[in-house]
């Protein structure tokens, strides 16, 4: 009955699908060398068909597990708690994994963002930076980020709680908020409470679909102690308001409202990549086991000394010795091909630090198939992965927590400027620092910042900026250590002066400088690098 009805509504389809181009229905044709009419009735119909949209035998089996599910009901629990319990077994176990949740998190977070108030009063501005920079400390906001962003890596996202904890003040701050971060796990709809429509998963919702409230479990679903705790234990939960919760999480699909790891696409990979370094390994140590076989290529019913099948000969070393008649000695080689380990690991990294937007040697912690400018091309591609997720950490997750650190630092005397508490919980103006990347040239990224600076076509502050350094903060140091030279009658070294292009004394390029096509032993593919990783 459902084939029948399939067929029926493919039919239509395709006779909605049908453009009609008879020429009939086209202009007549008169006598003035357009051709004759065509026969009444002629009809040609055309049928547009995708490739890719085809059900085959050859595809039925690949294209089994696509749906049309929302993206929260894609993502559902138990979806989620599957993809959760695998990503953090792997990065538990597996260096790839832990490596590269690593080195995104410390390459996203470094050693945390810095504060720059832009309001026109600098007084201000650096009492503000100071009394956020100490709060920093005494909360570790670094630490909490870094944690944050390796939650998204294995978990999907992390959430962060805003509560008020009175042992700031004796970590050095007089502002008490606090960040006190969850897993995800806590984060659900108690099992009384579900089937709700105005509640994804831990998540209630108002009448615009905004984030209103959060379900948090006051005990972690996965606790030692949860199978012995009371049934009320099990599904006690408090509910916080959106504004005392942050959320970070990577949103793919209109609509998402939870987040999946974001190495679920390397799952499967870094289990080959494991089953196959046990594999290469088991084949060695079974041939090393065997320090040598004895065989025969006498038939069956051939003539040889009768031996034992399976029998243990014991030899010694430096030995010299006479077998059975009609009987060889040999030893047993791994078949496995070995010479190919190092190559399919390469390309199994470089597939597994695809989904992250990470290059190879970033994943693998090896550059040494690259030269200079085929390793700046691949930095730059990351790194602009790296901006993008700084940008939307100041979004989703500093900005809120600068508003809600405002809100406490205005109730404490004396330690904001009279304007800004006047002024309410408006948030100033501001931006945020990063730390900056250290070029791989220091010598030619600092001719090209002079010749920039020169030009007027950059900023001190854009230049600063690069490098995670507030310009004023800088330029105050420097005139500071230009005073203390002068009193102490020391000088600065005088700049040498920069040969222009093309003359006799300017520095000759090389392949280094950019042009891959002047090495004639660059690698075509860095990910195919000489050296093994075995």
């Amino acid at each position: 009955m459902l084939k029948a009805i399939t067929n029926i509504l493919s039919r239509a389809t395709r006779d909605r699908s049908a453009v009609d181009v008879s020429p009939s229905s086209a202009p007549a044709q008169g006598s003035h060398g357009r051709g004759p009419r065509a026969r009444s009735g002629a009809r040609r119909v055309v049928v547009a068909k995708f490739d890719s949209a085809q059900t085959t035998p050859d595809n039925r089996k690949h294209w089994a597990n696509a749906d049309g599910l929302s993206p929260n009901a894609a993502i559902n629990p138990e979806v989620r708690r599957i993809l959760r319990n695998r990503a953090r077994y792997e990065v538990a176990n597996n260096s790839y994994a832990k490596g590269i949740a690593l080195t995104l998190a410390n390459d996203t977070i470094g050693t945390g963002p810095r504060l720059q108030m832009l309001t026109d009063d600098p007084d201000a501005n650096a009492r503000i930076e100071d009394a956020f920079e100490q709060w920093s400390r005494a909360v570790d906001l670094a630490g909490k980020l870094r944690t944050m962003r390796l939650a998204r890596a294995e978990s999907g996202e992390a959430f962060a709680l805003l509560v008020n904890n009175p042992a700031i003040a004796s970590w050095g701050s007089p502002v008490s908020l606090d960040i006190k971060l969850i897993e995800a796990d806590q984060v659900c709809t108690p099992l009384l409470q579900r089937g709700r429509t105005d509640e994804i998963d831990g998540i209630v919702l108002d009448q615009w679909g905004n984030p209103s409230a959060y379900r948090v479990l006051k005990r972690h679903p996965g606790d030692s102690g949860i199978l012995r705790a009371p049934v009320d234990d099990l599904t006690a939960y408090d509910t916080f308001a959106a504004s005392a919760v942050v959320h970070y999480f990577r949103s793919d699909r209109p609509g998402q409202l939870r987040g999946i790891p974001d190495i679920t696409p390397a799952l499967p990979l870094f289990a080959q990549l494991r089953r196959y370094t046990l594999a290469t390994i088991a084949a060695a140590e079974t041939a090393a086991n065997f320090a040598a076989v004895i065989y025969t290529d006498a038939p069956p019913n051939g003539e040889a000394d009768p031996l034992e099948p399976m029998d243990e000969v014991e030899l010694e070393q430096r030995l010299a010795t006479v077998l059975p008649g009609g009987w060889k000695l040999g030893q047993v080689h791994a078949e496995q091909p070995t010479t190919t380990f190092g190559e399919f690991k390469r390309e199994i990294i470089n597939e597994i630090a695809r989904c992250q937007n990470m290059t190879f040697n970033f994943a693998a912690g090896n550059s040494s198939g690259y030269n200079y400018a085929s390793g700046r091309l691949d930095h730059q591609v990351y790194f602009k992965s790296i901006r993008v997720e700084q940008h939307h950490l100041q979004l989703a997750v500093l900005d809120r927590l600068l508003k809600a650190w405002f809100n406490e630092a205005v109730l404490v005397e004396g330690l904001l400027p009279q304007l800004l508490r006047e002024r309410g919980v408006a948030l100033p103006e501001h931006a945020w620092f990063w730390d900056g990347v250290e070029h791989v040239d220091p010598a030619k990224e600092a001719t090209a910042q002079a010749t920039r600076l020169a030009n007027h076509t950059t900023t001190l502050a854009a230049e600063f900026a690069r490098q995670g350094r507030d310009w004023e903060q800088e330029l105050r140091q420097r005139a500071k250590e230009l005073v203390l030279m002068d009193e102490l009658g020391l000088t600065p070294a005088p700049t040498p002066p920069t040969a222009p292009a093309g003359s006799a004394h300017a520095p000759k390029e090389d392949d280094t400088d950019g042009n891959e096509d002047s090495d004639p032993h660059r690698s075509e593919d860095p990910t195919r690098a000489q050296a093994s990783l075995a």
